[in-house]
């Protein structure tokens, strides 16, 4: 068998006489020796290919979420969420506060200066519904329980006027009958029991679809467990569940808003009308996922 030195196999593979070295010396080259300090190649050694780098996997959405959250970085989807789920969930309930204010809350924890008068308990629950969102991302992964919806509302309603109503029970379900829509909701005597079951019911279904998420929002809403906030906890539940399920998840906007109410409404007769809407609004979320470059699955 005839041999090549490390400076006539480095021209031959176009590689530094460094690299072939440590080849050698890291047994990449079969049947290479060392006579001295000289190694001898075999002539007809094949070229060691190069271990491919590997590549982390791509970073689910959560993942980014939580990193960016603890890190407090700006601009970015975190920073996108909590704006724009807040502003668009509160308006929905009838919250004042403009886009640009709700954006100015978060970002320096004060309020942008206006002509008109400004309801406290908009800019309270505001401060509040980016605490809920910090509780979605921090549980996201947990199984849906009564003790963390109960903690949202606790969360979304702390410091409101209705916590200083005598009748108002804040993180806790609601004492007195009440209607959405015009109509009829679970009674107040009834609902920890709906609400058990409810949830019971949703946590056997082992691998959870987009549509189950729908229908579980649906159900939550009829219950109405609560005296007021009941839309806003639905939605963060709905926001969650897709984080934990590695759905794309989605917020409601003013442009979607009568859809929304119209596809809750109409639910029993056509489930279509709420299921459309929810994926017309999923769209418009995959499009921040593309900006961000965060990867997602349809």
């Amino acid at each position: 068998m005839k041999f090549l030195s490390v400076a006539q196999t480095a021209q031959k593979w176009n590689l530094s006489e460094r690299t072939v070295r440590n080849y050698c010396a890291n047994g990449k080259i079969p049947d290479a020796f060392l006579t001295g300090k000289k190694w001898n190649i075999p002539e007809n050694a094949e070229r060691p290919k190069k271990a491919k780098k590997s590549t982390p996997p791509p970073r689910s959405l959560l993942e980014v979420l939580k990193a960016e959250k603890a890190s407090k970085i700006k601009g970015g989807i975190y920073h996108k969420i909590q704006v724009e789920l807040t502003y668009n969930s509160n308006h929905i309930e009838g919250s004042k506060l403009t886009h640009d204010q709700t954006r100015y809350i978060f970002e320096t924890n004060t309020i942008g200066i206006t002509d008109s008068a400004v309801n406290i308990d908009d800019i309270v629950e505001t401060a509040n519904h980016f605490k809920c969102i910090d509780t979605v991302i921090d549980n996201a992964a947990k199984p849906l329980s009564e003790t963390f919806i109960k903690q949202l509302h606790l969360t979304l309603k702390n410091g409101t006027s209705d916590s200083r109503k005598d009748w108002f029970v804040v993180g806790d379900y609601k004492k007195y009958p009440n209607e959405v829509g015009g109509k009829i909701t679970v009674l107040p005597e009834k609902v920890p029991e709906s609400i058990k079951l409810l949830i019971s019911e949703y946590n056997k279904i082992k691998d959870k679809t987009f549509n189950d998420i729908i229908r579980f929002h649906y159900e939550f809403e009829c219950i109405h467990p609560f005296q007021d906030g009941n839309g806003r906890i639905g939605r963060l539940i709905l926001f969650k569940e897709c984080l934990k399920n590695n759905i794309v998840p989605f917020i409601i906007d003013e442009n979607l808003k009568m859809f929304y109410y119209r596809g809750l409404n109409e639910w029993k007769s056509e489930k279509g009308y709420l299921i459309d809407t929810c994926l017309t609004a999923q769209d418009k979320f995959k499009k921040y996922l593309e900006y961000f470059r965060i990867p997602y699955t349809d």
